[in-house]
C-alpha cells in the first residue's frame, strides 16, 4: 500500500465552487482505475475556518503500477494542465482499517503528521502507531483510516476518514479548524474506491 497526496493552494478569493464542479463532473473517472485502492477528493475552505483554500486529493494505492500509471499518464497531466505541477507527497503504507461507519458515505477527513524523535527506534514507533491506529479506527463515525510513514523526514501520518460533518460553519458546516494537535481537517467531495477491498486490514507485511 502506498499513500499519496498533493495540495493545490488557491487564492483567498477563489471560487471553490469551481473545484466542487470539477469533482462532480470528473470524479467518477477514477471509480474503476486499476491499482487504486481509494481516492478521497478533499478540500478545505477559508469560509469554513481553514487558513487556506485548498484542493488536496488523498490516494491509497494497492500497487505501484497503478500509482505510476496515474502519475505519468493523462490523469495527473490534467492537474498539471489546469493548476501547474504540484509537489506529490508520498508515504509508505503501514496500516489500513475499516471503521464502524464503513458502509457510510465519507464526508470529512483529518490529516495528522507526527515527527519521530531522534531517540525513538523506528520499529517501536511503527508498532505503537499500528496499535494506536487499530484502537482509533474503532471510533464511532470512522469510515476508514490509514497510517503511513515518511523515512526522509522520519514522519508518521494518520488519516482517518469520517462519515459526519464537524462543527457548523458557513459553506456547508465544517466549522473552525481543530487545534494543531488534532490535525488538519478536510471535506470529502467524492470517494473513488475501486480497490478498497484489496487494501486488506491491519499492519502491512514486509
Amino acid at each position: 500500500m502506498h499513500a499519496m497526496q498533493y495540495e493545490i493552494t488557491l487564492p483567498a478569493d477563489y471560487d471553490m465552487g469551481i473545484i466542487r464542479e470539477r469533482v462532480a463532473t470528473r470524479g467518477h473517472l477514477l471509480d474503476a482505475f486499476p491499482g487504486l485502492g481509494l481516492k478521497a477528493y478533499l478540500v478545505r475552505e477559508r469560509e469554513d475556518g481553514s487558513p487556506v483554500n485548498q484542493y488536496a486529493p488523498f490516494y491509497l494505492w494497492t500497487t505501484p503500477e497503478g500509482m505510476n500509471s496515474f502519475l505519468w499518464g493523462p490523469g495527473f497531466q490534467g492537474i498539471v494542465n489546469d493548476f501547474g505541477r504540484p509537489v506529490v507527497q508520498h508515504w509508505t503504507g503501514v496500516s489500513y482499517e475499516e471503521g464502524p461507519a464503513a458502509t457510510s458515505a465519507p464526508r470529512t477527513a483529518t490529516r495528522r503528521r507526527t515527527p519521530l524523535g531522534e531517540g525513538v527506534p523506528p520499529g517501536e514507533a511503527v508498532a505503537d502507531a499500528v496499535a494506536r491506529h487499530a484502537s482509533e479506527a474503532r471510533t464511532d463515525g470512522v469510515v476508514a483510516s490509514a497510517v503511513g510513514g515518511y523515512p526522509p523526514r522520519w514522519e508518521g501520518l494518520a488519516y482517518p476518514v469520517g462519515a459526519s460533518v464537524f462543527g457548523g460553519g458557513g459553506g456547508g458546516g465544517a466549522g473552525p479548524p481543530p487545534p494543531p494537535d488534532e490535525g488538519e481537517r478536510f471535506r470529502v467531495l467524492h470517494l473513488s474506491a475501486p480497490g478498497r477491498a484489496g487494501l486488506g486490514a491491519g499492519r502491512r507485511r514486509w
